[in-house]
């Protein structure tokens, strides 16, 4: 089936500037398209895993995820499932709902250097979740101005905060056409299907109707890395799922991924994580524990 386009259109419910939409408990996953919106998202997952796709960046969560998406930074959905007592909270808005001349005001400074800074994607820590999330799922029982009035202090909040790490520090190339975009959605839609089987080049730029030597410069000008760097992260990322969540021993976690070569599966999972694949799972034992 033909991908649509990826630009996404947010609808704000009747009355309302800023979207806010809450999941509670499991719901069936739904896999979502790479799409992008002049939206600003802030995205609070409790309790929840999946992967984390903006930009340049693809790492797996267990547990929770606190994000900000800048205006037009591609990404991807984030819940693969909920617990029982997970939730996810959606809020996506407009940088201008705030107004243009209340922006350019000296008290909305460190709000508007978050918002550039929002542009490479942020992911917040455990301090700062611990203080915003709830702020965050409250935001739901919200209306009007008092809808305002919270997400206001929200932002005034991750705007004083430190304790976030930038996912996209080499920024993201990435064109806003609607032809860029649906070449970016086959091309990891395609990845994201068959990334345990061998892809070569030739296979993956006849798919978006380029020559093999344009499609490397067409991939590594728009994300910033080369094909097979970015399909080798996609299998580290499903290896950390892998080893967070099933009793497969680290071989099979290799070959189950999509690498054909143990060593290979290892030096390139140190080089993404920055640790072996053996202690990435003891890590993460005593993290549970």
């Amino acid at each position: 089936m033909k991908t649509k386009p990826s630009y996404e259109k947010v609808n704000p419910d009747f009355g309302n500037s800023i979207l806010v939409k809450q999941h509670s408990g499991s719901y069936p996953f739904k896999k979502a398209s790479w799409h992008y919106h002049p939206e600003i998202e802030l995205v609070y997952v409790n309790k929840g895993c999946g992967t984390t796709h903006i930009g340049n960046h693809i790492s797996y969560f267990n547990n929770s995820q606190l994000i900000l998406i800048g205006s037009n930074l591609p990404h991807n959905g984030f819940t693969d499932r909920l617990t029982v007592s997970g939730s996810e909270t959606l809020i996506q808005f407009k940088e201008e709902v705030l107004g243009n001349a209340f922006l350019n005001i000296p008290e909305m400074q460190k709000i508007n250097s978050l918002f550039e800074r929002s542009k490479k994607g942020l992911v917040y820590g455990k301090e700062t979740k611990a203080v915003i999330g709830i702020k965050i799922q409250n935001l739901s029982k919200t209306n009007g101005l008092e809808r305002i009035i919270s997400l206001l202090e929200i932002l005034n909040e991750l705007s004083k905060s430190e304790d976030y790490t930038i996912l996209n520090a080499d920024g993201f190339a990435f064109e806003t056409k609607s032809n860029d975009s649906n070449k970016i959605d086959v091309i990891y839609k395609y990845v994201n299907q068959n990334f345990q089987n061998v892809i070569n080049l030739e296979t993956i730029s006849d798919k978006v109707n380029m020559t093999i030597p344009a499609f490397c410069r067409y991939f590594k000008k728009t994300t910033g890395k080369t094909f097979t760097n970015f399909v080798n992260e996609f299998r580290i990322v499903y290896a950390t799922k892998l080893l967070s969540e099933s009793q497969m021993n680290i071989t099979e976690t290799c070959y189950e991924c999509g690498f054909n070569n143990y060593s290979h599966f290892n030096k390139v999972f140190k080089d993404v994580t920055g640790k072996s694949a053996s202690k990435y799972r003891n890590e993460l034992k005593l993290i549970i524990k």
